[in-house]
């Protein structure tokens, strides 16, 4: 029969330890991660992951303004209001990241982004100020179409 102390009563360095295996372990990902993408900088791989370049079909510059942690106004350019959703949903949560990479990079005030339908299908929002960017279309048909409600609005 083996009796294991409970956490509290081992001694210190024996309960902060972590494993050796798993040590080893973090250590082998971190240098292969390392060693793929050096390859593949250094043949010149061209990228794999990003979508293909396709003609705007639509675009409509808008505000999106935040009211809490639910609520979002979308207006046009000129100020008229598109919606006002006190329980904006995945609205809100765009306007969220929005925000939070304005604040990154030093932005103020609230100019407009660019809803973008491509020929394909996709669907964007761009912020000219920053260069932020998200693919409404990961995220659902759902989420998509919320956006895509704006663009006919």
């Amino acid at each position: 029969m083996t009796f294991v102390l409970p956490s509290a009563q081992r001694p210190k360095d024996e309960r902060e330890k972590i494993p050796v295996v798993l040590l080893r372990a973090m250590l082998a990902l971190a240098v292969a991660t390392v060693a793929i993408v050096g390859a593949a900088v250094i043949t010149d791989r061209t990228p794999s992951g990003q979508p293909k370049v396709t003609p705007i079909s639509s675009e409509r510059s808008v505000i999106l303004q935040g009211h809490d942690a639910k609520a979002v106004t979308v207006r046009t350019a000129d100020g008229a209001i598109l919606a006002d959703l006190p329980h904006g949903g995945f609205i809100t949560v765009v306007q969220n990241g929005l925000t939070r990479a304005r604040m990154i990079r030093g932005v103020s005030g609230n100019p407009p982004v660019s809803l973008q339908r491509y020929e394909n299908g996709r669907l964007t929002l761009f912020d000219p100020e920053t260069g932020w960017s998200v693919e409404l279309g990961v995220f659902g048909s759902d989420n998509k179409a919320a956006f895509e409600r704006l663009l006919t609005e």
